[in-house]
């Protein structure tokens, strides 16, 4: 499972897409699930971050899922119109 960080941010941004990238790189199976429960200082970055990871994955030939995102990100990404591209993981 990929992890991200406390706080993402444009700053932090670019980090955070690298060491997704690497994890990803890192993985097997079928499934690549990022755990976004320890956000809690974020903006419209994460979710440029996530989706990447989410294009990189589907290259990849894996699927998606998020677990733990925030409310506050939930409802940027509906507002964005993107909410169904980021699914729950189980």
């Amino acid at each position: 499972m990929l992890v991200l960080p406390k706080k993402l941010t444009h700053d932090e941004a670019s980090a955070c897409t690298h060491m997704l990238k690497q994890g990803l790189a890192g993985q097997t199976g079928s499934v690549t699930v990022v755990d976004a429960s320890a956000l809690d200082q974020f903006d419209s970055s994460a979710l440029a971050v996530l989706l990447e990871c989410r294009r990189d994955a589907s290259a990849a030939g894996r699927s998606f899922a998020v677990k733990g995102l925030p409310a506050r990100l939930r409802e940027l990404a509906s507002l964005y119109g993107v909410a169904g591209l980021l699914p729950a993981a189980p």
